[in-house]
């Protein structure tokens, strides 16, 4: 190599081997060499063993899926860009047209819009079953059912299922089970061994996170994960994952990476504030009903009791009130934009705490008997102070009162 800007491309040096740090390494690839064809063809990405293309893994994403799956209790995972791609991969790789899909009433709205837009027209139906009642579950399961969805806690309202029972029929009609482990983040339950103790072995067949909200702490990361026990199961997700070129940035498995270490730490500090607040909110006359799985008149109370852990760290960071009829929607609105350290944003799980406000009647399929009538509002708690957001909620209730 004659020239310089050559040499500064084909560099010789290579740092010395043996490097060690608190952080792993940050790889940023689309390119990946080969040292010769016969490597070249030989290399296999489905099982992790050797590497061919950014897109199917490298060092980073690599040590982030392993990381990620001993955090749920799975065997392997893939990455996507955002938790409702993560959703959409399942769909996309387990239905097909003719298929039927079940999800709960109180799911994510997202996995409601891409079920009601894109799968149905694809020719794959769905139906809506009520989270509250296993029988419901049962009897709408049919011969075109694939694939059910469960959530616990429900998105918005909080209501905690009877999962176990919901397991236990998918896995007697031998229709596959996957949850959106986006609240229970790993740390409240283990959703691939939902009973260790009585029944070993009952568990979902996937599970979807979010990784924007726990994982990564920051309210600055999108991505999502598919985690599985089913070695079948997951390479068939990881074809689909492979054909549709789903990928994640370095720099975000970097920024997962980095904050997986404090994620118990930070998520038992969530929960501590939050039934904190949930429980003094219960006290006030403004709000009919408090929705928090750890309250005792919270609905499905006692699924989370029997399933979670009952001290900090079982409960996550969100709580719901409903807002008295006696208030007009104008009055709850104006309550929400005096709030001043609850910022108006969706999502949760990093440092600040948000607030939104729903209009359930244009997200359900009827108002469900277990709510009290009026407007429901979200509150996602963050790491201040829990007097501080305590204070600011009570100076916003000024608006109302």
């Amino acid at each position: 190599m004659t020239q310089l800007t050559t040499t500064l491309i084909h560099h010789p040096y290579v740092p010395p081997a043996g490097f060690d740090a608190p952080q792993p390494g940050i790889f940023k690839a689309s390119t990946v060499f080969f040292p010769s064809v016969a490597a070249m063809r030989s290399r296999e990405w489905k099982d992790k063993s050797a590497y061919t293309y950014g897109l199917h893994g490298t060092p980073t994403t690599y040590a982030l899926e392993e990381r990620l799956c001993t955090l749920e209790g799975g065997l392997q995972c893939v990455l996507a860009p955002s938790g409702l791609s993560a959703v959409a991969l399942v769909a996309l790789s387990l239905l097909k047209s003719g298929d039927e899909v079940l999800i709960p009433d109180n799911a994510y709205g997202p996995n409601k819009a891409l079920t009601e837009g894109e799968l149905k027209s694809w020719g794959i139906t769905h139906r809506y079953y009520d989270p509250m009642d296993p029988q419901d579950l049962a009897s709408k399961l049919s011969e075109r059912t694939q694939l059910v969805w469960v959530e616990a806690a429900g998105s918005v309202t909080l209501e905690f299922p009877d999962l176990v029972e919901q397991v236990r029929i998918c896995k007697r009609k031998g229709v596959h089970v996957v949850l959106d482990n986006t609240w229970g983040a790993g740390l409240a339950f283990q959703p691939f061994n939902l009973l260790p103790d009585t029944e070993s072995g009952l568990g979902v067949d996937l599970s979807v996170h979010a990784l924007t909200k726990y994982p990564s702490g920051g309210g600055d990361v999108l991505m999502g994960s598919v985690i599985t026990r089913d070695p079948a199961l997951h390479l068939q997700i990881k074809l689909t994952h492979m054909r549709l070129g789903l990928g994640v940035g370095a720099n975000d498995a970097e920024n997962v990476l980095r904050a997986l270490p404090s994620m118990a730490l930070r998520y038992q500090a969530h929960d501590q504030a939050t039934r904190a607040l949930a429980q003094w909110c219960d006290n006030q006359p403004e709000f009919a009903q408090v929705l928090h799985p750890a309250l005792a008149a919270s609905p499905g109370h006692a699924h989370w009791k029997s399933l979670c852990k009952n001290g900090p760290g079982g409960a996550a960071g969100l709580f719901s009130v409903v807002v008295d009829t006696r208030f007009t929607q104008a009055q709850v609105d104006a309550f929400c934009d005096a709030l001043q350290l609850f910022r108006l944003g969706y999502s949760w799980g990093g440092p600040i705490s948000l607030v939104v406000p729903y209009e359930l009647e244009t997200m359900r399929s009827g108002w469900p008997k277990h709510l009290a009538r009026g407007t429901v509002v979200r509150f996602a708690v963050g790491l201040e102070a829990m007097e501080d957001l305590r204070a600011d909620i009570e100076q916003a209730l000024q608006h109302l009162r």
